[in-house]
C-alpha cells in the first residue's frame, strides 16, 4: 500500500491552490496598505532628528547633510514646557477615563439587568446622541459654560465634558458584552451567598468585563489625550495647556520650525503608544467579545 503523506499538498487543502493564491495576494495587499499607512509616522520620526534646512531640501532622506541630532527634542522639551503639559494631559486623561469606565459600566449594568422602560429610553437616547456631531454643539456648549456658568479655564470642566461625550459609546459596548458574556447564574449565586447588588457588581460582574474595559480604556484615553478642539475651547491659559495644545506654540505666523514640531509630536504620541502596547492583547479580545457566545 502507498503510504499517505502526513502533510497535504496545496491542491488537496480546503479550497485548493486557488485558495492559497488568494490568501497570498490578500496578505501582500495588506502589507502594502500597512506600509503606506506607516510611512507618514516613520517620516515624522526620521525628520525629528534633522535640522529645518535638511527637512525642506530632502524630507525623504534618512539622514540629512547636517547629520542626526537630538537638539530638536531638547528644545521642544523646554519650549513646550513638557512636564507641565504632560501633567495636565495625564490628569485630564486619567480622571476622564476613570470616570467614564466607572459610570458607564454601572449605567450599562442597570440598563441590561433592570430591563425597565426607563432604562430602555435612556439607552435609546444615548444611542441617538452618538450621531450628533460635536461641531454642531460646541458653540452653545462653550457659550453656556463660559458666559453663564463661568467654568472655562478649569481642568475639571474639561474632565466633565470629556466624560459626558464618551458615555454613550462606552455604555453601548458594555451593554453588548453584559447581554452575552456575563451569565445571570453567577449573580444569583452571589445573592444567595449574601452579596448586595453593589457588592455583586464590584466583585463578580466588573472583573468579568475586563476585555471590554481594556478596550474602552485605550479608545477613550487616545481620544482624550490627542484631542485638540475641545481643550482649545475650554483651556485658554498656557499653564493649563495639554500636550496637543503645547505643540501649537511651534507654529509661527509666517514660518514654522518643522524639526521642533515633529519632535514635539513624537513626545506627545509616545506615552499613549506605550499604553497601547501594554493593552493590545486585551483590546483585541474586547473587540471580539460577545461575537460568539
Amino acid at each position: 500500500m502507498e503510504q499517505l503523506s502526513s502533510t497535504p499538498k496545496a491542491a488537496d487543502r480546503v479550497g485548493g491552490t486557488r485558495k492559497v493564491v488568494k490568501d497570498i495576494l490578500v496578505y501582500i495587499l495588506m502589507a502594502i496598505a500597512a506600509v503606506f499607512y506607516l510611512v507618514p509616522f516613520f517620516m515624522v520620526i526620521i525628520n525629528s532628528f534633522k535640522q529645518k534646512k535638511d527637512i525642506i531640501k530632502a524630507p525623504m532622506e534618512l539622514i540629512g547633510k547636517s547629520g542626526m541630532s537630538i537638539d530638536n527634542y531638547v528644545k521642544a522639551f523646554k519650549q513646550m514646557e513638557f512636564l507641565k503639559a504632560f501633567g495636565n494631559s495625564l490628569f485630564i486623561t486619567g480622571l476622564s477615563t476613570l470616570a467614564v469606565i466607572v459610570l458607564s459600566s454601572m449605567v450599562a449594568y442597570y440598563i441590561v439587568r433592570a430591563n425597565t422602560m426607563f432604562g430602555k429610553i435612556i439607552f435609546a437616547l444615548m444611542i441617538a446622541s452618538m450621531i450628533i456631531p460635536f461641531q454642531s454643539i460646541m458653540i452653545p456648549l462653550v457659550s453656556i459654560y463660559g458666559a453663564q456658568l463661568n467654568l472655562l479655564n478649569h481642568r475639571l470642566s474639561l474632565v466633565f465634558m470629556h466624560t459626558g461625550f464618551a458615555m454613550s459609546m462606552s455604555v453601548f459596548m458594555y451593554a453588548g458584552f453584559l447581554k452575552s458574556g456575563v451569565p445571570r447564574s453567577l449573580e444569583e449565586a452571589a445573592y444567595i451567598d449574601g452579596c448586595g447588588k453593589m457588592q455583586t457588581f464590584r466583585m463578580i460582574v466588573f472583573p468579568l468585563l475586563k476585555p471590554t474595559t481594556a478596550t474602552l480604556i485605550i479608545l477613550n484615553a487616545m481620544q482624550f489625550w490627542n484631542d485638540y478642539l475641545l481643550p482649545s475651547l475650554v483651556l485658554g491659559k498656557k499653564p493649563l495647556y495639554t500636550l496637543p495644545l503645547s505643540t501649537y506654540s511651534f507654529y509661527g505666523t509666517y514660518s514654522s520650525d518643522y524639526g521642533l514640531i515633529m519632535a514635539a509630536l513624537v513626545l506627545t504620541l509616545l506615552p499613549i503608544l506605550i499604553l497601547y502596547f501594554f493593552l493590545q492583547k486585551q483590546i483585541i479580545a474586547g473587540m471580539v467579545a460577545g461575537a460568539v457566545k
